[in-house]
């Protein structure tokens, strides 16, 4: 009879855990690939520890893998050298979760499962490292503050004010958002189909007339700043003429676009919608980042 090895159990108990600490890393750090290299650093560092005294794997995996993305943001924070979205309009968009292709890893799906969408991943990249940490593990994961305090270094009440600042930004993007999924599709069909069909006036139609299109080309393209239904909706009919196909699917868990030529693909578009008008586009399209494997599929 075969025995199981305590590092075979071990295993296992962290591959019950992995799906979790994805989705952790992903929304705090906003990039799929650095996400999984969190969640492998947290095996490492738990393949070399004693966890007989670990009375909660999943929280001390959390804890972990909390610790390595926050010093990843203060990093990132650190060689920053352009300035923050609200300084210029520049915005740098967090990996998008694609649904909806047939090629697609399924399990990426998890990470959207409570369909956190583009517009908050942008706001959560616009929060001080710690701020992010404490609104994303207490908001989004019900993890108490005073276990999110030793995270970031601050008292429990500290911490809480970290998350309530967070929280005051946050709310200022995505309240009043749609949320009917058919109807976000509708809107979202009804502007494919317009662009398409270089229709000014069908587009005018579904966009809100303070409309804000923000795209991230990356290092290869520049990042664009749209601002107006009348600018936004020229360069969309400018643009679609360049897409010789273009699919609905879902980004992050609400309706979007993928646009593809010569089957590579030009863009990936989220869109923030409110009282059944487009508010916000946010468009990426990095050919680096679009061509990383299974990115879109």
């Amino acid at each position: 009879m075969c025995q199981v090895s305590e590092e075979d159990l071990l295993a296992a108990r962290f591959e019950a855990e992995r799906g979790q600490l994805r989705t952790v890393a992903y929304r705090l750090l906003g990039t799929l690939a650095e996400a999984e290299d969190a969640v492998q650093d947290a095996w490492l560092k738990l393949s070399r520890t004693d966890v007989g005294e670990v009375r909660n794997l999943g929280a001390w995996l959390t804890t972990v893998v909390s610790r390595g993305c926050l010093d990843q943001l203060r990093s990132r924070a650190a060689r920053r050298e352009e300035p923050l979205p609200e300084q210029d309009g520049s915005v740098r968009l967090p990996d998008p979760v694609v649904s909806g292709l047939a090629t697609l890893d399924p399990e990426r799906e998890v990470l959207v499962a409570d369909s956190v969408g583009m517009a908050l991943m942008v706001v959560l990249e616009a929060l001080a490292p710690a701020e992010r940490v404490a609104f994303v593990l207490h908001d989004m994961f019900d993890v108490p503050f005073d276990e999110i305090a030793p995270v970031v270094n601050r008292t429990s009440a500290a911490t809480r004010q970290l998350a309530s600042r967070a929280r005051r930004r946050v709310q200022g993007v995505t309240l009043g958002a749609d949320t009917d999924q058919a109807r976000k599709r509708e809107v979202v069909s009804a502007f494919l189909t317009a662009s398409r069909g270089g229709d000014f006036e069908a587009l005018l139609a579904v966009l809100d007339p303070e409309v804000v299109a923000r795209s991230d080309g990356g290092a290869l393209l520049p990042s664009l700043l749209r601002r107006g239904a009348d600018d936004v909706a020229s360069q969309a009919i400018a643009f679609a003429r360049f897409a010789a196909d273009a699919h609905l699917v879902l980004v992050n868990g609400s309706p979007g676009v993928v646009s593809f030529a010569d089957g590579r693909p030009l863009s990936v578009m989220s869109f923030t919608i409110r009282e059944g008008r487009i508010t916000g586009l946010d468009i990426l399209t990095d050919p680096t980042r679009l061509a990383a494997p299974g990115l879109v599929g």
